[in-house]
């Protein structure tokens, strides 16, 4: 993940990132993550090209978010994808995505690039979730280092 140049209601936790392995049982993949993932429901727009698809944002960590698409939707997996997650006013988080998986539950997208002021609303996002400002302290050192699942 690289970084480059905007919290909503508090929500459930679950300690988990996105599964290398899209086959991998729930139990088996959070063994695999390193991220806590914040199940959150917002506004959440993807972009491809000329095409914006409107979907339904499942869940999203440091490394990345699970999407819903719905009937119709079909974004190019081997293309970049903007994702814009609106938090209530001015505020939204933007990031650059590639397509992870893609199964019945969903559209899995890893962050591959977010700007600064989105980075800090995702921090406080999960800050207010997590409960433990130690435990994401280390999540949030471990961005962007070889083997922290980027």
């Amino acid at each position: 993940m690289t970084l480059s140049g905007k919290t909503g209601p508090q929500t459930r936790q679950r300690v988990s990132t996105m599964n290398q392995n899209s086959n991998t049982s729930d139990r088996d993949a959070s063994r695999y993550r390193r991220y806590t993932r914040v199940f959150f429901d917002a506004e959440t727009v993807l972009t491809q090209g000329d095409e914006a698809w409107v979907v339904q944002l499942r869940d999203l960590s440091f490394q990345g978010m699970l999407v819903r698409l719905l009937p119709g939707q079909s974004p190019d997996p081997e293309q970049p994808i903007e994702a814009t997650i609106h938090l209530g006013g001015d505020i939204q988080i933007s990031m650059t995505c590639l397509v992870a998986n893609h199964h019945e539950r969903g559209l899995g997208l890893k962050c591959r690039n977010i700007d600064l002021d989105s980075l800090t609303h995702l921090r406080r996002l999960v800050e207010l979730n997590l409960g433990d400002i130690r435990m994401l302290e280390r999540e949030f050192s471990t961005l962007g280092h070889p083997g922290s699942g980027n």
